[in-house]
């Protein structure tokens, strides 16, 4: 990444505090930070992975002397120390320590904006990789000032870095959360500093992979979690924590992607069934108590025959209906016939009888005469 490119980006981070070798085992307990030793005498690297990420360095007894908590300082990259830092004279700021070069390592100078929160501005000797989207676990992830007042310190770094103004959150009686941009990348935000007793100061977010365990591992080896954890706009989750030197810090943990959010809910999907079960189990085993001795009585009279008709079809019932009476009607003609058939053949040879006996005794008479 080209010196241009750079300009802007949070490049270090340092922190001076009065016990060096509590500090390091500290944030090595606490985050995925080991210690390493660096080419400058008395100066202690922080690496996360291959990389380092922050330097750590004890107090100047002057400053132990005068009661200074510890600190963290944000290193800013820019091109050209020398002309950043006198533009920051002219714009209101402050020279706390003038440019220096850092053998090997590059040229840096402290400074502090018009309203007193001091920061750093560094230009690394070795090109530095370009800015990882999202950042890994272990970096810092996210820089937030508080400070008397957020737009003029805004006006005062866009000038300075080129940083842009993104949107704004109402934290209510917190005042407005103002975003800071960076090349179309929010990369922290300002909002009022809500103790007048505290000075402006900026401070630093790292990215761990589970805030919980973090927040415990805090606890365990002796440091206070001082605000949160909470979620914030956009679903991360944040918490605010002092080292038990005094040393601020901040923890940041992304929201969990859809495919790690993805568990829970099959296990949801499961459990689902067996409520189901279980409600529909006591209905199963009342129904057959109800219907068992009904089915156990027999049906009498009128009861039995409805039963039957219950149990048949209607369109049977109906069909049997119908056929009944038609075959009624056919075969009663069949057995009326019959018979007048039989008797008028009866009477017919009745007839046929006694015309044949007349004539018979018709003879008998007319030859009794004779």
């Amino acid at each position: 990444m080209s010196p241009a490119d750079l300009r802007g980006q949070f490049i270090w981070h340092e922190l001076m505090t009065p016990n060096a070798q509590a500090a390091a085992d500290f944030y090595s307990s606490v985050l995925p930070w080991r210690t390493e030793a660096s080419t400058v005498p008395g100066y202690t690297l922080w690496m996360s992975g291959p990389d380092g990420v922050a330097g750590l360095m004890p107090q100047p007894q002057a400053v132990r002397d005068s009661d200074t908590p510890p600190s963290w300082l944000v290193y800013i990259a820019a091109p050209d120390v020398d002309a950043t830092a006198e533009a920051a004279q002219r714009l209101g700021g402050k020279l706390l320590k003038a440019p220096t070069d850092i053998p090997g390592i590059g040229r840096f100078a402290v400074l502090s904006d018009p309203q007193g929160a001091a920061f750093a501005v560094f230009m690394p000797a070795m090109t530095a990789p370009p800015r990882a989207t999202p950042v890994p676990a272990g970096r810092f992830s996210w820089h937030e000032l508080a400070t008397i007042d957020p737009q003029g310190a805004l006006a005062f770094y866009a000038q300075l870095f080129g940083w842009t103004r993104g949107p704004a959150h109402d934290m209510g009686a917190g005042g407005l959360y103002q975003i800071i941009e960076h090349a179309g990348v929010q990369i922290g935000g300002m909002h009022v500093l809500q103790d007048p007793s505290k000075p402006p100061r900026w401070l630093g977010y790292v990215r761990v992979e589970r805030l919980d365990e973090a927040l415990a591992a805090v606890r365990t080896h002796g440091g206070r979690v001082l605000q949160g954890p909470h979620v914030v706009p956009g679903g991360d989750r944040v918490a605010q924590v002092m080292d038990p030197q005094g040393g601020v810090i901040a923890l940041h943990e992304l929201p969990l992607p859809a495919a790690a959010a993805a568990p829970p809910a099959r296990t949801a999907a499961r459990r689902t069934p067996a409520r189901k079960k279980a409600a529909r189990k006591p209905a199963a085993r009342k129904a057959p108590a109800k219907s068992k001795p009904a089915a156990k009585r027999p049906a009498k009279g009128s009861a039995k025959r409805t039963a039957k008709r219950a149990v048949k079809p209607a369109a049977k019932r109906a069909a049997k209906r119908t056929a009944k009476p038609a075959a009624r009607r056919t075969a009663k003609p069949a057995v009326r016939r019959a018979p007048a058939r039989k008797k008028t053949a009866r009477r017919a040879s009745a007839r046929k009888t006694r015309a044949g006996a007349r004539p018979k005794k018709a003879a008998k008479r007319t030859a009794r005469r004779r």
